[in-house]
């Protein structure tokens, strides 16, 4: 395994090491005197453990100069970091899994203004078509994954939420929400297409910050700005995009 295969791995390997610390917490908690006024084994149970991941990994290899079919190619073992994250969990007690895919990693500022040479590659919104692709690449395999483990995992609860299409839909139809630069972000330095310079990002010296940050998806080029983000809740919440189609407080009836 070379260099950049272990560093694409990384952000995701981080995910099975958080899920083992929790539940060493979790013994730790049990073993403490007066902890039942904490957290029991029911509560570890009835707990949702929510996961939004992919985009640092794609992200980080893209960065690295790998190709689109090198990124591709080790979506699969990103894939079996969660998978291990979420039965390592489960293992310990865990029933209730709340699952994002990743969102359209092409259509961020910051990948635009470091990646987008001569136009060639912008899909009819502006955003970058490789990256999208591999984003939904990494969607699809994760959807198997849900499936697959619905099926293994008896009495667990997994819910695949479609994080990509709430997302994208902002950049597609940007007018309808009332945001007036899609790919433009709020804080940053540079000016028109993309307002990103990597040097001098948002909160470093020299940095701008938008008058209208209502009008804005992208807040730094990386986040989604606190108008975006109200809508991608509220799209959330709704269940719409949801597998199965289940509401929140589903998860406080037991």
């Amino acid at each position: 395994m070379d260099a950049k295969t272990l560093k694409l791995l990384s952000n995701a390997r981080e995910v099975v090491k958080k899920a083992s610390l929790f539940m060493t917490k979790k013994v730790l908690l049990n073993d403490i005197s007066g902890s039942r006024h904490l957290i029991d084994d029911g509560g570890f149970r009835r707990a949702l453990y929510a996961f939004d991941i992919g985009q640092n990994d794609l992200s980080d290899a893209f960065s690295d100069n790998l190709s689109y079919m090198q990124v591709i190619e080790r979506i699969p073992s990103i894939l079996g970091e969660i998978r291990d994250a979420v039965k390592t969990i489960y293992e310990n007690g865990g029933r209730n899994f709340w699952v994002h895919n990743t969102g359209p990693l092409g259509c961020l500022p910051q990948k635009l203004s470091l990646f987008n040479k001569d136009n060639r590659d912008l899909d009819p919104n502006g955003c970058l078509k490789s990256f999208n692709d591999a984003a939904k690449a990494f969607n699809d395999g994760l959807h198997t994954l849900c499936v697959e483990m619905r099926s293994e995992l008896k009495n667990a609860t997994i819910v695949y939420v479609d994080i990509y299409t709430i997302k994208y839909d902002l950049f597609a139809n940007s007018t309808k929400y009332g945001f007036r630069n899609p790919l433009t972000s709020c804080c940053g330095y540079g000016g028109p297409p993309y307002n990103y310079n990597i040097n001098v990002t948002c909160g470093r010296p020299g940095y701008q910050v938008c008058e209208e940050g209502t009008q804005y998806i992208s807040w730094d080029g990386v986040h989604y700005s606190e108008a975006a983000n109200v809508i991608i809740a509220s799209k959330i919440l709704s269940t719409h995009y949801s597998e199965p189609q289940l509401e929140f407080d589903y998860f406080c009836r037991f």
